[in-house]
């Protein structure tokens, strides 16, 4: 149920005040409703994408066991493990943050890498090269990931701070403020009531 706010005086100066406080807060509510539905767009949005991103990273990783497997078999004893040895470093990742909504969101690519040269080219082989390649497409899918799951965790932390604040103003807030300016609005009217009552008992009198 709205409340009266406390220690406002029922004059016209504070009735126009809170009219003022009462449209800043609904303009407040409406940008953050339309903030609201932004976010939750991107959010959903985000979900789907991960849900394929788990799937490309899932089928990378099992296509490169399956090549790996037979890289080990068609190789001659111990040539897989001394490629593995010779492997350089994978490359890193660039890491850069977006601004969506007063959201940081990340963004992080992986670095360029030549799958050819990653290790030494006398152990080379057809399946070793497609399970490179595949680990390499699965390392990109998990930094997508990480992405996708840093972004949620953020946005879902402002969706629900932007509900709580919503809520605040829709139930709270602006009730308080209409139903303290309705009576101000009515004590305002009873003092005008009673003043003309007091003028025709004056004239009367005279």
């Amino acid at each position: 149920m709205p409340k009266l706010i406390e220690g406002v005086h029922p004059t016209r100066m504070n009735l126009l005040k809170l009219k003022k406080r009462t449209k800043l807060a609904e303009r407040g509510h409406q940008l953050l409703s339309e903030k609201l539905d932004t976010l939750m767009t991107e959010f959903f949005r985000v979900v789907e994408q991960a849900k394929g991103v788990r799937k490309e990273l899932a089928e990378s990783l099992e296509s490169g066991r399956k090549n790996l497997a037979m890289a080990k078999a068609l190789s001659p004893f111990g040539d897989i493990e001394t490629a593995a040895l010779s492997t350089g470093p994978r490359g890193g990742a660039e890491l850069r943050m977006r601004n969506l909504m007063g959201v940081k969101i990340p963004e992080i690519d992986a670095a360029e890498v030549d799958t050819r040269v990653r290790y030494e080219s006398a152990f080379s082989s057809a399946k070793l090269d497609e399970a490179v390649r595949d680990f390499d497409s699965a390392y990109e899918k998990l930094l997508a990931l990480i992405q996708n799951e840093v972004t949620l965790r953020r946005i879902g932390e402002e969706i629900a701070k932007i509900k709580r604040r919503t809520n605040a103003l829709e139930y709270v807030l602006i009730p308080n403020l209409r139903y303290t300016q309705a009576y101000i609005r009515f004590v305002l009217e009873e003092l005008e009531r009673e003043n003309f009552f007091r003028l025709k008992i004056i004239k009367k009198k005279k």
